[in-house]
C-alpha cells in the first residue's frame, strides 16, 4: 500500500494551509505490493484478532499506546480494553511478537466466516463479447488478442465466447467441434430476450475449462465472421434484413449476459470479468446512442456551450454498472474505433464495476493484445472495502477515484476489483477551529483496505476431471492495514521543502476532471488562477518585491529558492496543453477525451506526471546517455546529442537527429533498446513505440511533444517562447492582483 502525501509535513492550521496555495491531500494505492518505499507489509493470518477501538473502530497498530490491560487508539485518543487473550499476544518478545507490533503496515489473513466454506474454493471466470458489426481487420485483431489472454489466463479457469448484432451468439466449444447458437434481439425490445440465454444454451456448457478446451476455443475464434460477410437477399420484402446486418445491439447484450451469469455468483464464481469489444456506437436495442456526426461533435453543435463536456446520453449503462456489482461481474470496455461512440455514456460500466476502458483509434498501431495480456497477467483483488481514517483535527474534503461511495456510512468506498496500478485521490481540510498544536498528538493517518484474492494451489491429482481442476483456486479474504504518522510545522519555507509536487498535479489533475465536466474552458481559468495564487503565495513567503527601473514587478515564476516547488509552473503548463482540457472546436475526439479522464483518474502521481509532461533524455550513443532535459522544446537540438528518447507514458518516441553519423544503428539495438522494454514492462498499458530519423522521416509525431514551444490553446508559436510567454502572462495577472 503505497501512500504519497502532497505536504509530507502537514501544516499546523489551515491558515498557514490557505497561505501556502498547495492541496493538501494524499495519493493512495491500496494493492501494491509495498509501501512507497519499497517496504512489504508484516504478514500474519489472524486478522480476526486485531483489536479494534470501540469509539472510532479504528484498528490497533504500532503508534498506539498499549498497558498492560488496555491500549489508547492513536486516531481518537479513545482508551480500549484488552481482553486477557490479547493482553497474553502483546506480552510476548522478539520473533514472536504478532504483526501489528512489528510494523504499522500489516496484511493479515481473516478466517471463513460462518457460512462461507461452500464458497471458499472458487473458478475464476472470464467471457469475451465480440461485436460481430465490424470490420474483418477488427476481428483479426480481437482474435489475436483473446490468444494472448488465454495464454495469461490460470490453467483451469473457466472462459465463454460470445459475439452480438442484431442477435446474441453463444458458443459450446466442449464438444469434438464448436457449437453457436443464437439469441435475436427484439428491435422493440423492453429491456428482455423473448427468450434467457440460460435457456438457449446451459451455463455449463458455455463455460469451457481453459485448460482443456484452449484449442477448440481457437477454432471457434476462426468461425466469427463479421455481419457484413453474411449473405444478404436483395428482396424489398427483407430490407429490414438486410439492416439489421450493420445492427449492434450492445447494451441488450450485456445485461443478458450478466443476468446470465448472476446464477452462478457465489457458487461457481467470486468475480467473472467480461471483455469487451466494441467497433463502434451501440445502435440497437436498449442502451442505443444516438449516433452524432463528425461535424457535430467536432464543432460541438449540441445543446450547451461550445466549452461544455458532452455529457451521457442515457443511465441505462448507469443500471446495468450496478447490476453487475451485484452479481460479482466486472466488465472490461476496450474500444477499437474511430468513429464517435458516446464512451462518456459507456464508460460508467466498467469503471464502476472495477474494469478499465480503452481506446484505440486504429486496428494497425492497436496494442491490444499485449495490454490484455498484461492486465490478465498482473494480480487484482476483488470484493474491496476501502476506508481512510483520520485524527480529530482534519478531515477527509472530498475524495476521487474509481469507486462508489457506500450508502450507509461516510469515507467508505467499495471497490469491485483493483489491481496494483489502482489509486485512489483524498483532500484535506482541518475541523472547524482545529489545529496541530504542540502540545496536541501528531496526525495520525489509518487506511484500512480490506479485499479478496484468489490463490492458485498446484494440483497434484492424475484425476482431470472439472471437479480436481475447480478445486486448484480457493479464495483468501484479507485486511491491509496502514496507519502513518506525518510531522506538522507552523513555519511556511518547512512546508514548501516537503512539497511533491506529483501529488500536488494528481489532486489537480481529479479536480479539474471533475469540473471539466460541466464546463472545459472554466476548468482550464481554474487551473490557471490556481497557479497564479500559489505563486504570488509563494512570492509572498519570500517577501519577493518589485526591483530595478524597469516599471515590470521582479516576481519569481520559476520557484527558484524552492526547488520542490520548480517542477509546478512546467507540470500546469503541460496539463493546460493536454487533450484532456481541448475545446470542442480544436479538433479533439470527445471519446478521446473521456478515455483520458478514466486513464489519468487511476494512474499513481508519478506515472500521471509523465502522461501529463513528457521526459526526454538524450544520448550522445546508443550505448551513451547524456542527460535528462529539464526543457521539452526545440533548444535540445542545439545540444550534441543526436538520439532523443520522449517518454509521453501512452507514447515512447525515438528520434535521430538529422546530423546522426549514418554509422549508428537505426533503430537503436543493445542499450537504448533494453530501457524501451523496461519501460514497456512497467506501465499497466503498453506504450506505443514510434522510431523516427529526422533526415527523411516525418517528425511530426515528436515536435508535438516538445510542449514548451506551443501556447496555451495548442498552437505552435516561434521559437520556444511558448512557456515563457505563458509565465510572463503570469506574471502579469499577479501584478495586476497586487
Amino acid at each position: 500500500m503505497a501512500v504519497r502525501a502532497s505536504l509530507a509535513c502537514f501544516p499546523s492550521e489551515a491558515a498557514l494551509h490557505e497561505s501556502s496555495g498547495i492541496p493538501w491531500g494524499v495519493a493512495v494505492t491500496p494493492f501494491s505490493a509495498a509501501d512507497e518505499r519499497g517496504a512489504p507489509p508484516a504478514t500474519g493470518a489472524e486478522g480476526h484478532l486485531l483489536p479494534r477501538c470501540g469509539s472510532c473502530y479504528a484498528y490497533f497498530s504500532t503508534l498506539c499506546p498499549l498497558h498492560r490491560w488496555s491500549w489508547s487508539c492513536a486516531i481518537c485518543n479513545a482508551d480500549n480494553d484488552l481482553s486477557p487473550d490479547d493482553s497474553a499476544r502483546y506480552s510476548r518478545d522478539g520473533d514472536q511478537d504478532p504483526p501489528e507490533m512489528r510494523s504499522a503496515f500489516v496484511d493479515l489473513l481473516l478466517p471463513e466466516e460462518e457460512g462461507e466454506a461452500a464458497v471458499a474454493t472458487t473458478t475464476p471466470v472470464y467471457v469475451a463479447a465480440v461485436d460481430l458489426s465490424s470490420s474483418e481487420e477488427f476481428l483479426e485483431l480481437v482474435k489475436s488478442a483473446l490468444l494472448a489472454a488465454l495464454e495469461a489466463i490460470s490453467p483451469g479457469s473457466l472462459f465463454g465466447l460470445l459475439t452480438f448484432s442484431s442477435k446474441i451468439g453463444l458458443y459450446d466449444v466442449q464438444g469434438p467441434i464448436p457449437i453457436v447458437k443464437n439469441a435475436f434481439i427484439p428491435p422493440d425490445s423492453d429491456g428482455t430476450l423473448l427468450v434467457d440465454l440460460e435457456d438457449v444454451m446451459p451455463l455449463h456448457s458455455f463455460l469451457a475449462p481453459v485448460d482443456s478446451c484452449k484449442d477448440r476455443i481457437a477454432e471457434a475464434l476462426e468461425t466469427i465472421k463479421p455481419t457484413s460477410s453474411w449473405e444478404i437477399t436483395a428482396t424489398a420484402s427483407e430490407v429490414q434484413d438486410h439492416s439489421l446486418h450493420h445492427a449492434r445491439g450492445f447494451g441488450l447484450a450485456m445485461d443478458a449476459v450478466v443476468n446470465y451469469l448472476c446464477s452462478e455468483y457465489g457458487s461457481t464464481f467470486e468475480l467473472a470479468r467480461i471483455f469487451t469489444f466494441l467497433s463502434g456506437p451501440p445502435n440497437y436495442g436498449p442502451g442505443q446512442i444516438e449516433i452524432r456526426s463528425d461535424e457535430d461533435h467536432n464543432a460541438a453543435k449540441m445543446p450547451g456551450s461550445d466549452d461544455t463536456f458532452i455529457s451521457e446520453q442515457t443511465n441505462f449503462y448507469s443500471n446495468l454498472a450496478a447490476s453487475a456489482v451485484q452479481a460479482g461481474v466486472c466488465v472490461d470496455l476496450f474500444a477499437i474505433t474511430n468513429e464517435y461512440t458516446d464512451l462518456s455514456s459507456l464508460k460508467v460500466l466498467s469503471v464502476e464495476s472495477g474494469g478499465s476502458l480503452y481506446l484505440y483509434s486504429s486496428t494497425d498501431e492497436s496494442t491490444l493484445p499485449q495490454d490484455i495480456y498484461k492486465m490478465l497477467s498482473r494480480p487484482y483483488a476483488f470484493g474491496c472495502v476501502l476506508r481512510l481514517r483520520t485524527s480529530s483535527e482534519f478531515k477527509i474534503a472530498d475524495s476521487y477515484g474509481h469507486f462508489y461511495p457506500d450508502p450507509q456510512y461516510m469515507n467508505v468506498q467499495h471497490i469491485n476489483c483493483c489491481d496494483s496500478f489502482a489509486t485512489y485521490v483524498y483532500d484535506f481540510e482541518f475541523q472547524k477551529d482545529s489545529q496541530f498544536s504542540r502540545k496536541s498528538n501528531p496526525p495520525i493517518l489509518q487506511i484500512a483496505f480490506k479485499y479478496t484474492t484468489i490463490v492458485h494451489q498446484s494440483d497434484t491429482s492424475d484425476d482431470v476431471s472439472n471437479s480436481i481442476i475447480r478445486s486448484k483456486f480457493t479464495l483468501q479474504r484479507r485486511l491491509r492495514v496502514r496507519t502513518i504518522q506525518y510531522n506538522t510545522t507552523a513555519n511556511i519555507w518547512d512546508l514548501y521543502d516537503f512539497v511533491d509536487p506529483d501529488v500536488v498535479l494528481t489532486i489537480l489533475v481529479h479536480q479539474v476532471i471533475l469540473a471539466s465536466l460541466s464546463d472545459v474552458l472554466e476548468a482550464k481559468i481554474w487551473l490557471r488562477d490556481w497557479l497564479v495564487n500559489a505563486i504570488a503565495q509563494y512570492n509572498k513567503a519570500y517577501k519577493i518585491v518589485s526591483s530595478g527601473g524597469t516599471g515590470m514587478p521582479d516576481i519569481d515564476v520559476d520557484f527558484i529558492h524552492c526547488s520542490q516547488l520548480k517542477p509546478l509552473s512546467r507540470l500546469v503548463f503541460a496539463f493546460l496543453l493536454s487533450p484532456l482540457l481541448r475545446l470542442h472546436g480544436q479538433s479533439i475526439q470527445p471519446d478521446y477525451r473521456t478515455y483520458l479522464q478514466c486513464l489519468f483518474s487511476a494512474l499513481e502521481p508519478s506515472s500521471l506526471r509523465q502522461a501529463i509532461c513528457p521526459t526526454l533524455t538524450s544520448y550522445t550513443s546508443p550505448d551513451v546517455e547524456a542527460e535528462v532535459h529539464q526543457s521539452i522544446s526545440r533548444s535540445v537540438f542545439n545540444s550534441e546529442s543526436v538520439i532523443f528518447l520522449l517518454d509521453a507514458y501512452t507514447d515512447l518516441v525515438v528520434y535521430y537527429s538529422p546530423t546522426a553519423s549514418s554509422t549508428i544503428p537505426f533503430p537503436p539495438p543493445r542499450l537504448l533498446r533494453s530501457k524501451i522494454d523496461r519501460l514497456k514492462q512497467e506501465r499497466n498499458i503498453t506504450p506505443k513505440l514510434v522510431f523516427i530519423h529526422g533526415a527523411h522521416d516525418d517528425t511530426t509525431a515528436f515536435e508535438r511533444y516538445l510542449i514548451e514551444d506551443q501556447a496555451v490553446d495548442g498552437s505552435l508559436v516561434a521559437s520556444a517562447t511558448g512557456f515563457r510567454t505563458f509565465l510572463d502572462g503570469i506574471r502579469s495577472k499577479i501584478a495586476d492582483y497586487s
